[in-house]
Order: C-alpha cells, then sequence, then structure tokens
C-alpha cells in the first residue's frame, strides 16, 4: 500500500487481509484506567482505535486497569496493584520505580487474553511485563514513547517485527536504540463534526502539564502574543505547575475539548522534547484550529506546515510569538482538510487491519 509523506496511509479501502481477523483485543497499560477525559494521547487512541476497528466490523475487546469507563467497546477490566502510578513514565523526571504486583496485574490480563480467545492482540502497555507475557500470542506492540525505559527497550528488541510506532521520527530513535524492525503506524483522530463556535482571542494549551511538554513556555508566548492562555488536561507535575504555570486547568472530555479548540484561535506546542506523535495537534487541526509550535519530533509529521500551521525551530520562543500572527492568518477551513486527508482515525484502523493480519 502507498503512503502520503509522513508515513501517513492514503485513502481507500483496506487491503484485503492475509489471514482472517474477527476477534481483537486490545490492550492498554495498567499504569491508569481509561476515562472520557483521557489522561494521555495514548489512552485516547487506542480507544478511538478500539472504536474504529470495531466499526470495520470486528468483535473488540479493550482489556485494561479496573476502574475504566468509557464508550463503545467491551471492556475486561483487570485491578492494578496499590502504587501503580509509580510506574508511570515521565520524560525526563526520576526512573520509574519498580511495581512488583504490576506483572502479577499483567498475568491476570493475558490469562483474560487468552481465555477469551483472539485472532490478534493490539497491545499499548509501555511496560516490558507486556511485552514479556504477551509471548506466543499474535501480537503487534505499539510503541507509544520514546526508548526512555531500558527494560522496555530490550523487551521491544526480544520482540523484533512485531513492533510498530506512532510516527517516523520515533521509527529513526528506536532503531537508533536497538529496535530496527519496527514498522510505522501513525495515530489518528476521529473525524468529528466541528462545533459551532465563535472564535475567541485565546491561545489553547492541552494535555499534560509537565515541563517536556513545554506548558510555562506556552502560557509566556500566548501572553507576549496578546492572547489569554486556556489550559485543558492533567496536572502531571505539580511542582511545576505550581513554580512556572499557576493556571487553573482542569481535564475535559473529548466533545468538551474539541469545543474549545473550535472556538480557540490557535493551538500553542512549544513542545522541549521530541514528541512521539502529537494527538493534541492532531485533535486541533480536525477542529479547524491551527498549531503554533516547535519543529521537533513528530510535529512536521502531523502538522501540514503553512497550512494546519506554523512550526519554527526547537526553543526559539521569540520566532514562536512572532509565528502567531500567521498561524492566526491560515484559512481554518483548510486547516480541517488537511486533517480530514492525513489524520482519520478511519486511516489508522485500515492500517492496524492490515499489519495485524499480517502472518
Amino acid at each position: 500500500m502507498s503512503r502520503e509523506e509522513g508515513g501517513f496511509w492514503k485513502g481507500g479501502p483496506a487491503p484485503p487481509c492475509s489471514r482472517e481477523l474477527v476477534r481483537i483485543a486490545v490492550v492498554a497499560s495498567l499504569v491508569t484506567p481509561l476515562r472520557e477525559a483521557q489522561l494521555g494521547g495514548a489512552q485516547a487512541f487506542l480507544t478511538d482505535l478500539a472504536r474504529a476497528l470495531a466499526a470495520r466490523g470486528h468483535d473488540v475487546t479493550l482489556y485494561c486497569a479496573e476502574g475504566s469507563a468509557v464508550r463503545g467497546p467491551r471492556l475486561v477490566a483487570v485491578p492494578a496493584p496499590a502504587g501503580v502510578e509509580a510506574a508511570l513514565v515521565m520524560p525526563g523526571g526520576a526512573p520509574r520505580a519498580p511495581v512488583p504486583a504490576l506483572r502479577e496485574a499483567f498475568e491476570r490480563l493475558f490469562d483474560a487474553v487468552r481465555r477469551d480467545g483472539c485472532d490478534a492482540v493490539s497491545q499499548h502497555a509501555f511496560d516490558a511485563e507486556a511485552f514479556e507475557l504477551a509471548a506466543g500470542l499474535p501480537v503487534l506492540h505499539t510503541l507509544h514513547l520514546p526508548p526512555l525505559v531500558p527494560g522496555v527497550v530490550a523487551a521491544a528488541a526480544a520482540a523484533g517485527g512485531r513492533c510498530a510506532t506512532v510516527s517516523e521520527a520515533m521509527r529513526r530513535a528506536w532503531a537508533a536504540a536497538g529496535v530496527p524492525g519496527a514498522r510505522v503506524l501513525p495515530n489518528g483522530v476521529p473525524a468529528f463534526a466541528v462545533p459551532a463556535a465563535a472564535v475567541a482571542r485565546r491561545a489553547l494549551i492541552a494535555g499534560r502539564v509537565s515541563p517536556e511538554k513545554g506548558t510555562a513556555a506556552a502560557v509566556r508566548i500566548a501572553r507576549l502574543a496578546g492572547l489569554e492562555p486556556v489550559l485543558a488536561g492533567t496536572v502531571y507535575d505539580r511542582g511545576y505547575w505550581e513554580r512556572e504555570v499557576r493556571v487553573p486547568i482542569a481535564p475535559v472530555e473529548r466533545p468538551a475539548l474539541w469545543r474549545l479548540m473550535a472556538g480557540s484561535a490557535v493551538t500553542l506546542m512549544p513542545v522541549e522534547w521530541d514528541e512521539p506523535f502529537g494527538m493534541v495537534a492532531a485533535e486541533s487541526q480536525m477542529a479547524g484550529c491551527p498549531v503554533a509550535g516547535y519543529r521537533r519530533g513528530a510535529l512536521p509529521e502531523v502538522v501540514e506546515e503553512g497550512v494546519g500551521g506554523i512550526l519554527v525551530a526547537p526553543g526559539d520562543e521569540e520566532a514562536l510569538v512572532a509565528a502567531v500572527p500567521a498561524a492566526l492568518a491560515l484559512d481554518r477551513r483548510l486547516v480541517r482538510e488537511s486533517a480530514l486527508r492525513r489524520l482519520d482515525i478511519r486511516r489508522s484502523a485500515a492500517a492496524y487491519e492490515a499489519a495485524l493480519s499480517a502472518p
């Protein structure tokens, strides 16, 4: 199948499956439950993927942590051990603490997968235990983060060609870390109808609040550009928020987030790490809201420069402030059309169907 630049699948029907694929198990990390107001882009994507695969006629079950509550797919929830949040990967933070009971929880999860039966497993947990315990299953592991954790890197290397990354930028990073066989299966977002909203002079800053997301820089840039900074998401690093951000923030469910995007002048993404994909950028463009950010990681793959947004050199706040007016001048109709052409979750589902059905 041909691809567009950046690894995004073109439209058209999915290729025929090379083996019958009916029952699909989608496995989430047990570190956080799944919610309609998700804690991160990977959680949002795998939930959307489960729904999109079901819409393509597959029998999809989502295996996740107890306490999960999302609409659509059948859920099988597994109790997560106390203190499991210590296993959350924080880019640039302290090494994740071991949680011995996490392996037992994943053993229960994969016991349920084997007991239920499936034709393929789409595995999204960034935990070495999930890689090891999926052995023997028809599994494809998706690497949603850079190669930050040595144990996960070793597990992914052992899995060989049964790994996928979410962008070409991440494929290169994982290849350099010793996992050269991963394919690129870019994320996508629902092609939701753009909510009717008057565009206000505000800059949306969405997602988790932590240093690598550049939240504090985004607040500064918004104010220097004459826009009101509006935050939507979750505080991952409380000390960082208290020291450098101190703008009210709350998690919002996806429809509310899409309304915010549709009514915002721009979405700011001055990321201070190599963004693996950029779900916020994708959803923002789907809502017709342009993105202004740094040219890092996968953002050049997700943002069609000059159409869906404006990207500048990493770390150059002055250049990003200057780029905001150019982003505001972009045609929001074309921003939306670009997203529909490149970032629709249905394209991701077709690509996953083909990858999962491969022998």
